[in-house]
């Protein structure tokens, strides 16, 4: 049984900062991917940061902004996010791939204030 739980959103306002945390269910080094996306209202998710173990890759949007983590010691994935925008805001959601299976947590809310 594999859970996520994202922590951390919340309501800043431009400029501010966020980190996001994605507490897993099992040790993530077992997972071969992890990352975090991005879903606003009437659209789909969309990828914001991914940890691919060997490299990292951000939304355009993002790059420069935000900081993609893995803890492995305390099983948690982190988002850093600096210099928020109002574009930035949505409900985040953390997963996790396990050989061909992808996993999702049931996101965490920010808003960011013009």
């Amino acid at each position: 049984q594999v859970q996520l739980v994202e922590s951390g959103g919340g309501w800043v306002q431009t400029g501010g900062s966020l980190r996001l945390t994605c507490v897993a269910s099992r040790n993530i080094s077992f997972y071969n991917t992890m990352g975090w996306y991005r879903r606003t209202p009437g659209q789909q998710r969309q990828l914001i940061a991914i940890d691919r173990g060997d490299s990292t890759n951000y939304a355009f949007s993002v790059k420069g902004r935000f900081a993609i983590s893995r803890k492995y010691a305390e099983d948690t994935l982190y988002l850093q996010m600096n210099n928020l925008k109002p574009e930035d805001s949505g409900v985040y959601y953390c997963s996790a791939t396990l050989g061909g299976d992808i996993y999702w947590g049931h996101g965490t809310q920010v808003t960011v204030s013009s």
